[in-house]
């Protein structure tokens, strides 16, 4: 499952658009969107026409074979569970934290239900997490 930073880098340069193509063209048969992912981009979308861009060429393969997930109501409960484990273990202060750094558990946590590596390149909050929710993750690309 890719992180939003993998699309968001690939709109950024030519070479991230080739290596996210590449890396997809490999990964395609096995890859999943998580609806929490697909949010995020579409927020940041700047305008009506970049959105529908965004649909078609990004979101639509994915709708289509049937590949995106949702958080269950499971790793909504395991959110609760693991912001509260690095509050009391790591410190974490809940006003201080990113809205991002919330999605990044829901889309690990998605990803631990499914059997997903998650690939991303936000190591720093990834490993965070990962000291309250064992999972699998990739370093992007």
């Amino acid at each position: 499952m890719l992180d939003t930073n993998c699309f968001v880098d690939a709109s950024r340069s030519d070479a991230e658009a080739a290596a996210y193509a590449e890396f997809c063209a490999w990964a395609a048969p096995s890859l999943y969107l998580s609806t929490v992912v697909a949010a995020e981009l579409r927020a940041g979308a700047g305008s009506a026409k970049d959105r529908r861009t965004l649909e078609r060429q990004i979101l639509s393969p994915y709708v289509r074979r049937g590949r995106l997930v949702n958080p269950s109501s499971a790793a909504w409960e395991e959110l609760g569970t693991t912001l509260a484990t690095l509050v009391e273990d790591e410190g974490l202060v809940l006003r201080d934290v990113r809205r991002s750094f919330v999605f990044d558990v829901l889309i690990a946590r998605s990803c631990r239900e499914i059997g997903a590596t998650l690939v991303s390149r936000n190591a720093a909050d990834l490993s965070r997490i990962a000291k309250a929710l064992p999972m699998t993750v990739r370093g992007i690309f």
